[in-house]
């Protein structure tokens, strides 16, 4: 089998990493801007009220992420997901999280790796 793509970076050990927690209230969602001060190559979010985890590996698109639900089922979500900021439009150590993941009354945990 021959690689199409085969897309790597390296460095010499986890350079960057951050990580919190978010608790939203009652109020309507809305999409969530997390700085972490620098660019991550993997960020997961965990809606620990629901089970739910979105993960982003550097490379995909923006909007996207690999989606476990409590089921069990993992899929690529296209629609929703996370978005990493760019130097160009000066967000760079910018994460979005968008409004559909980050419903009221409900408890979260992140990490970031760079």
């Amino acid at each position: 089998m021959g690689l199409t793509t085969n897309t790597q970076t390296n460095s010499m050990g986890i350079v960057n990493r951050a990580q919190g927690q978010v608790v939203t209230d009652g109020g309507a969602a809305a999409d969530t801007v997390i700085t972490v001060g620098f660019i991550p190559r993997y960020f997961r979010w965990i809606n620990a009220t629901d089970r739910t985890v979105l993960e982003f590996f550097e490379g995909m698109a923006a909007n996207s992420a690999v989606r476990h639900v409590a089921a069990g089922t993992i899929t690529l979500d296209v629609a929703a997901g996370i978005t990493l900021g760019t130097a160009a439009a000066g967000t760079a150590g910018q994460v979005t999280i968008k409004a559909a993941d980050i419903p009221a009354s409900k408890t979260f945990y992140w990490e970031a790796i760079g």
